[in-house]
């Protein structure tokens, strides 16, 4: 199910938005969701880098070569 949101935005950055969405042959509402969508991606990409590198970091897992990599791939 949707939920409806209601933002308050400077005019300037609702401008902004209306033009971007127009270049990209959007609506504003749809440019808004794809763009908060993406947003929400990438915040899940970083956590799920973080915690690589945590583990890296601890020991938990290790960084390897490209050839150490595909040598282990021929084994």
């Amino acid at each position: 199910m949707n939920k409806r949101v209601t933002l308050d935005m400077p005019e300037e950055m609702h401008q902004l938005i209306v033009e971007y969405a127009s270049e990209a042959g959007a609506e504003p509402d749809d440019y808004l969701r794809q763009m908060i969508q993406r947003e929400l991606e990438n915040l899940q990409d970083l956590a799920a880098a973080d915690e690589a590198m945590k583990r890296i970091r601890s020991g938990e897992d290790k960084v390897v070569s490209s050839e150490e990599f595909w040598r282990g791939l021929d084994d």
